[in-house]
């Protein structure tokens, strides 16, 4: 482990099949008025939300209901939770759904004190929080951002095409997560293998940085061999408690802090991603599965012992006789096939970018440098052309 780094992650999680019995006295260390965030209305349809209302009631909450959080949350969509929030005086913001539910959640949470534009200050400008935070709760439904233990918000903003998470400290994070594996059986395949994914790409975009022996490197092998495992099993069987367990609690473990520990981290398949989904409003999960391949082709030779650790750590690849280069290619190849047993998006063009979009989506994307390599503007365009 090279440097120095201080480690800290607040929030309580309720794990497991019994886990909203835990929501009551949660709910009981914040003021009277809730407000509860949700998506499209599935949960309305599966009964969570009738679960969860119940105990407001019980609790004696007054809830005020924020519904219509989109899978890309907008900044129109901020700006209203904002207003509901300060009419109603939040003293807790509970989200119920997916990562994009609780991102906006933490959105809202610092976003209602503030006294200037919240695009502006966190998105644009890229700014501390200076103001009151309204705390967060969780009762997660699906799988895949690691939101329900950490500090990101991403928030879309169609008029300017773009997409942007702004990564808050410690005191954003949910004080607490409901996490019930069975919440997640009814979700449509498509979204869950868009989970599946944007999970291992979140501990490939900690682990592809750094070269030394780094013990956050091991734990992400493991955790990237378990979801491969169970993720088979989960498409197969999608009401496969210990699968989809397994796949709930290594998405939690991706990206709540812990693997970026003694890590540059890259984000750069992030960072293009979001670009195309600002672009295309397309589900997270494929558009980072539909540039990865590319991408990571593209900086295999400048982290070439990391990709052959990768092919023989998480896909055995057998290296015998093979040079770091072929056993590098084979891991990749490992990951493509992968990919596309599951059922993931593999271009752009599944997605609807088209050729003219290249330039504008390469201009909205951040350009990160903890990776094995900084990328020139031209070297995304390239990579987008050898997406579609």
């Amino acid at each position: 482990m090279n440097g120095n780094f201080s480690y800290c992650n607040p929030t309580r999680l309720y794990f497991g099949p019994d886990s909203m019995q835990n929501l009551r006295g949660e709910l009981e260390k914040y003021g009277p008025n809730v407000l509860l965030c949700y998506g499209g209305g599935s949960i309305k349809k599966n009964g969570i939300y009738d679960q969860v209302i119940e105990i407001l009631r019980a609790a004696g909450k007054q809830v005020t209901e924020d519904g219509g959080v989109m899978p890309n949350p907008t900044v129109e969509k901020l700006y209203e939770g904002c207003r509901l929030a300060r009419e109603c005086k939040a003293d807790l913001i509970l989200a119920v759904g997916g990562g994009s539910v609780c991102d906006y959640a933490k959105a809202v949470s610092v976003s209602v004190h503030c006294e200037d534009d919240p695009w502006e200050k966190y998105y644009l400008r890229m700014e501390d929080v200076s103001c009151e935070i309204v705390p967060v709760g969780c009762v997660l439904t699906m799988v895949g951002t690691g939101s329900e233990m950490n500090g990101g918000a991403v928030i879309t903003n169609h008029q300017q095409k773009r997409k942007i998470g702004h990564v808050f400290g410690e005191n954003v994070f949910p004080k607490f997560a409901i996490l019930n594996p069975t919440f997640t059986f009814t979700l449509p395949k498509y979204q869950m293998v868009a989970g599946f994914y944007d999970i291992l790409n979140h501990i490939t975009e900690q682990y592809f940085s750094g070269q030394d022996d780094n013990t956050t490197d091991y734990i992400s092998e493991g955790l990237m061999r378990s979801l491969i495992h169970s993720s088979r099993i989960a498409v197969q069987d999608p009401t496969n408690y210990e699968a989809r367990s397994n796949i709930m609690w290594t998405a939690t473990w991706a990206l709540n802090t812990l693997l970026a520990q003694g890590k540059s981290t890259d984000w750069m398949v992030h960072m293009i991603g979001q670009a195309v989904g600002a672009f295309t409003d397309a589900t997270h999960g494929m558009t980072l599965a539909a540039v990865s391949l590319p991408y990571y082709r593209h900086i295999c030779p400048c982290g070439l012992e990391k990709f052959r650790r990768f092919a023989v750590n998480v896909w055995q690849v057998n290296p015998d006789g093979k040079t770091d280069e072929q056993v590098a290619a084979e891991g990749l190849q490992c990951m493509e096939n992968w990919m596309r047993e599951i059922g993931l998006v593999m271009n752009l063009r599944e997605l609807g970018v088209t050729e003219d979009m290249l330039e504008g989506i390469a201009d909205a994307t951040f350009i990160m440098e903890g990776g094995y390599k900084v990328l020139s503007r031209e070297e995304v365009v390239q990579i987008l052309q050898e997406s579609l």
